[in-house]
């Protein structure tokens, strides 16, 4: 199960943030990156200065800051981020501090999910935020039930070109998914961890956000996932509830 380091070093850690959400969420304003990361405007000003000298930012005539030459570019989202962040967060606060697990918000990105927001567990041992983290879809809790949401010929040409995905056995997973209304990931993205996930639907009733709980595997527990989905359900309601004020 991957940790944060003992001694890790924040800014070095901000800036590999910064880098990641422009490779995958494409230019920022400075204001607006700086409120992502949590840091003061004027050390985003300096983390980008970094970046820019390192090649992975470029800056754009209209002053934001851009993925450089050292970032492949990745499949992006078309989720609304800020609005699911603006509504998503509190939420995922109140859902983390009922449960006592981490709780977190990710989007798809072709075969990948992204959390975009999360809030950690506060037990001694916990799953750390993986805020900026990518994951497979086809393995992660957040991603099946996302994918389950799909057309089957989406899926089967999104996963057209993986010769290390078994696609029939990755249909008959969704068709469960689809089923049951949740997924669930038993150490198969990390061992140690394990995960229960729901979708959270845009405006047309289409899954295009994803809210999940995780937890270190020795706590997930097969009697505690009717209570889980319940406390999921109503955060995913409450998240589409204040999208729908925002105006997403």
């Amino acid at each position: 199960m991957k940790k944060k380091p003992t001694y890790a070093i924040e800014s070095v850690d901000k800036a590999l943030l910064l880098a990641s959400i422009l490779q995958h969420e494409g230019p920022q304003r400075v204001t607006d990156a700086a409120e992502l990361v949590g840091v003061s405007v004027s050390t985003a000003h300096r983390l980008f200065a970094m970046l820019v000298y390192r090649d992975f930012a470029v800056q754009l005539p209209d002053r934001r800051y851009a993925a450089g030459p050292l970032l492949e570019p990745r499949e992006a989202s078309h989720a609304p981020l800020r609005a699911l962040r603006r509504a998503g967060l509190p939420h995922l606060a109140r859902l983390a501090a009922s449960v006592h697990e981490t709780a977190n918000l990710a989007v798809r990105a072709g075969t990948q999910v992204r959390v975009v927001a999360g809030v950690e567990s506060d037990q001694p041992v916990r799953i750390g935020d993986r805020t900026g983290f990518s994951l497979p879809a086809h393995q992660s809790a957040v991603g099946k039930v996302i994918l389950a949401g799909l057309p089957a010929d989406d899926v089967a040409r999104l996963y057209a070109a993986r010769e290390d995905v078994d696609l029939a056995r990755l249909r008959e997973v969704l068709d469960a998914v689809r089923s049951s209304g949740f997924a669930v990931n038993d150490e198969e993205v990390e061992t140690g961890l394990a995960a229960i996930g729901l979708a959270v639907p845009d405006a047309e009733g289409r899954p295009f956000a994803g809210i999940a709980l995780s937890m270190p595997a020795s706590r997930f527990g097969r009697d505690k996932v009717a209570g889980w989905v319940g406390q999921l359900r109503t955060t995913a309601a409450a998240i589409r509830q204040d999208l729908d004020a925002i105006g997403s």
